[in-house]
């Protein structure tokens, strides 16, 4: 039987890929950098490996990596993040040639989740973006930070960037002021030396169109909408629903995946305005957090990867169920913390808050970690949850 491996355990998209390729009859090992983990605690997990720290210690992690493909005489490695797919493809050669990366070449994912170069390619297609501002570092700006409207937002061009002998991982972050900027750009090290840019914050509702791309030919796509995320004002998703895709970011998504002639799974993610102009956020190549809600929804991305890699092209999928509900049920935990906790939230919105947390309609909502066929993964979940509590 052949055996896979699936990197980064910990993340929830692992768990969702762990599921649905188990559920298949395949052999799967978990791996991440712990001594235990999320998807490594679902029975459809064979076994659970392990692995030095891939943003402190790259080399070993590869060597690892590369090893445990040779004496498990692995079909299919599958990362769940930017970092352990760049490295992954950085040191491929280093990987036995039975072992195959469902993945684009490293140029080809660089042009998408590179932010700053990404914006640049909408630009030239048309896709909309918020109003943006291309800096090479801190001291030689574009624009004078007092001649702007706050909030901004600041984001580093990588998620994740090399310094000295180990990766940092960066992060969006939000000015209120001018002040605020300056600290930000001064203290941050994502910043430093790193391109990067000034954006304007765009309100709205966060919507995204999910793909799968072989050799350059769409098989499917998906899409969901965000009911509450974490944190409340914008981040990752803690309820969403299966929606129709909306021809217009489709539209957008397929120029700008159509462009590099995209290979494997991506993600295109926009902010809706209320006029209903969709603003390019990012495009996250590789599985998202919420992946388990296209699966219940009837497009099982990973077994069509999985397809396309033994050279079994599925048929394009066109129609899957909407209305369907994911709930990552911690996360949804966290959302009505921080929401109680915000200082400038009313009375009614917080008992809003509490009552929607509360009635989470059950006969259209699922559970994202728990659930009854393989609860495991939850416990684990919980008991990570707690320990951090009582930190």
């Amino acid at each position: 039987m052949k055996q896979l491996l699936i990197l980064d355990a910990n993340q929830r998209s692992a768990l969702a890929v762990t599921r649905s390729l188990g559920k298949q009859g395949l052999s799967i090992i978990t791996a991440d950098e712990t001594p235990s983990s999320l998807a490594g605690s679902s029975r459809f997990s064979s076994r659970y490996q392990n692995y030095p720290s891939p943003s402190t210690n790259p080399k070993e992690f590869i060597a690892t990596i590369a090893e445990l493909a040779n004496t498990e005489n692995l079909y299919l490695i599958l990362p769940m993040t930017e970092l352990t797919s760049t490295l992954l493809l950085r040191y491929k050669d280093m990987l036995p040639d039975h072992t195959q990366l469902p993945l684009a070449d490293i140029a080809t994912i660089d042009s998408l989740s590179n932010k700053c170069e990404l914006m640049k390619l909408a630009q030239t297609l048309g896709v909309p973006i918020p109003r943006t501002w291309f800096a090479e570092n801190p001291e030689n700006l574009p624009v004078m930070l007092e001649d702007l409207s706050y909030p901004i937002v600041l984001k580093p061009g990588k998620s994740w960037v090399q310094t000295k002998k180990v990766w940092l991982h960066t992060s969006v972050r939000f000015a209120e002021s001018a002040q605020d900027a300056h600290t930000i750009l001064a203290t941050d090290p994502a910043f430093q030396a790193h391109e990067f840019m000034l954006q304007e914050c765009v309100p709205g509702q966060g919507q995204g169109v999910f793909s799968i791309y072989n050799n350059g030919e769409p098989i499917a796509f998906f899409s969901h909408k965000r009911l509450r995320e974490k944190p409340p004002r914008g981040g990752v998703s803690v309820l969403s629903e299966s929606t129709e895709v909306n021809p217009i970011l489709q539209k957008h998504a397929e120029s700008l995946l159509n462009a590099v002639n995209w290979h494997g799974a991506a993600m295109v993610e926009f902010k809706v305005a209320k006029d209903g102009t969709p603003y390019l956020m990012e495009i996250n190549t590789r599985f998202w957090g919420s992946l388990q809600l296209a699966i219940d929804a009837g497009v099982d991305f990973p077994w069509l990867l999985y397809q396309m890699t033994c050279s079994q092209p599925p048929k394009p999928i066109t129609h899957y169920k909407t209305g369907i509900r994911l709930r990552w049920l911690l996360g949804d935990l966290d959302n009505l913390y921080l929401t109680l906790k915000d200082k400038g939230s009313t009375i009614g919105n917080k008992l809003q808050a509490v009552a929607c947390f509360c009635t989470p309609s059950p006969f259209k909502t699922k559970h994202e970690v728990n659930r009854w066929h393989d609860m495991r993964p939850f416990f684990w979940e919980c008991r990570q949850y707690l320990k951090n509590i009582l930190k």
